[in-house]
């Protein structure tokens, strides 16, 4: 499938050299955000007849499993992955093609794709996708569904080498869909020590307090549901995926908890009138322009934000906040990240080839001293590197209080609504009680809103 026009960015990578940047309506730069996205009506629809049995969705062409004999000739590769992970990709791909010269003269073709938004374009034209991609476990089950992923060929050797969470998480009815390549999909603090100290962010009442004090904020994204789950994810109430696969359940608005939505929505707009608080998630921008000192993002964000505090960048795990007189542990969703490929390849050997050499343990060892990121991979994560980074057992003490991502699309825009209600403290003439209900029955709504 190394048809990759379609109005996309694209670099065509041989051996080391990146040849060129062609510029278009390509997917967005915003990498922050890694949540998986918002299921669009056409992936909502494949999903609900088949997110249950797991059936390929019906499109023209044949699918392959993958385990073929790798051709020789001119093979010609196509890759989704991140524009963060440009110089990445062009190492692994050089090493790749190196290793097979004498087999096959392969060329590998590399188009920016944001994760988070690569389940809709991959489910919109599979046939014209790539033969590999990135995204995250959170997607996968939809991606299935569709028919775009092609079950691993290696499943023995990926259940020993990588962290058991990682393999379940790629895991549907007893089959591995996808080889990880990360543990730390997650969030957490980053805090100026300048200004914070250990102890001080243990609370989100003290950072809110140290913030206010010396004129700056603390930055966190209300916008997205992916964020404010922190704040109900350790008081009992739920929210979550049904076994259909589309729809939700969500308790949010709970009366009967000991702690009860209205708590959650009171401590919420107690935060958000507070002088310490900016609902943002330009945070970077604030941090480079001196007036936010600590933020809540994941390991993405990390080579960034070294450079703007340098030898005063911190991290730990999210911290405490006050909630119906308690001090309530802030949660996040953890998850993988992944690669992919596509059943439709025109060489899905060779794309299973590659994505098994993209997931490896060394390749994931340079993905950390490149990149940052967290490994999968059991070897690669007992190295001194890792176990010594900041930032990796920031997210790794914070994976204590997670849970996997599964949710349905109607999540995503009451929660945005709710968070910048309690963000801006207008919720209008509703209660606190009518504006968690309206909520509620947004995200457990039954079809697409």
């Amino acid at each position: 499938m190394s048809n990759m026009g379609r109005n996309m960015r694209s670099v065509l990578i041989t051996a080391v050299t990146v040849c060129g940047v062609l510029t278009g309506c390509g997917q967005g730069e915003d990498i922050r955000q890694t949540a998986a996205g918002a299921d669009t009506p056409e992936e909502t629809a494949v999903s609900a007849d088949l997110a249950q049995d797991g059936r390929a969705s019906e499109v023209s062409g044949e699918a392959a499993d993958g385990q073929g004999e790798l051709e020789s000739g001119d093979i010609t590769l196509s890759i989704w992955a991140g524009e963060e992970d440009k110089d990445l990709i062009a190492a692994i791909a050089d090493q790749f093609v190196a290793e097979h010269a004498d087999e096959a003269n392969i060329t590998i073709e590399w188009s920016p794709m944001v994760e988070g938004e690569c389940r809709s374009h991959l489910l919109g034209d599979i046939l014209n996708a790539p033969d590999v991609y990135t995204t995250t476990d959170g997607d996968l089950r939809t991606i299935v569904a569709g028919g775009a992923a092609s079950p691993v060929v290696n499943p023995d050797e990926i259940k020993a080498g990588n962290l058991e969470a990682a393999v379940e998480a790629l895991t549907i009815n007893d089959t591995i869909y996808g080889y990880p390549i990360t543990a730390d999909n997650g969030y957490f603090l980053f805090y100026n020590a300048a200004y914070l100290t250990e102890e001080d962010v243990q609370s989100l009442d003290r950072i809110l307090e140290v913030a206010a004090e010396n004129g700056k904020t603390f930055d966190m994204d209300w916008t997205s549901g992916w964020y404010l789950y922190s704040f109900f994810g350790q008081t009992g109430l739920k929210v979550g995926l049904n076994d259909d696969g589309v729809t939700n359940f969500c308790d949010w608005n709970s009366t009967e908890n000991a702690i009860k939505g209205v708590d959650v929505a009171e401590a919420l707009l107690a935060i958000g009138a507070n002088p310490g608080f900016k609902n943002t998630s330009d945070w970077l921008t604030d941090a480079q322009e001196d007036t936010c000192i600590a933020f809540v993002s994941g390991v993405w964000d990390a080579s960034a934000i070294k450079q703007i505090w340098g030898s005063n960048c911190a991290a730990a795990k999210l911290p405490v906040y006050s909630c119906a007189g308690q001090q309530v542990q802030m949660a996040c969703y953890f998850g993988y990240k992944m690669v992919g490929v596509n059943p439709y390849s025109e060489h899905v050997a060779w794309a299973h080839e590659l994505a098994k050499y993209i997931s490896n343990e060394e390749n994931q060892k340079l993905r950390f001293e490149m990149r940052g990121q967290g490994p999968s991979n059991i070897n690669a994560g007992q190295s001194d590197a890792v176990k010594q980074d900041m930032v990796i057992q920031a997210v790794l003490t914070q994976s204590a209080y997670s849970e996997p991502q599964r949710l349905g699309g109607n999540f995503w825009t009451p929660t945005t609504n709710l968070g910048n209600a309690c963000a801006s403290g207008e919720i209008g003439d509703l209660t606190l009680q009518e504006l968690l209900d309206e909520t509620v029955a947004g995200i457990t709504a039954s079809s697409v809103q």
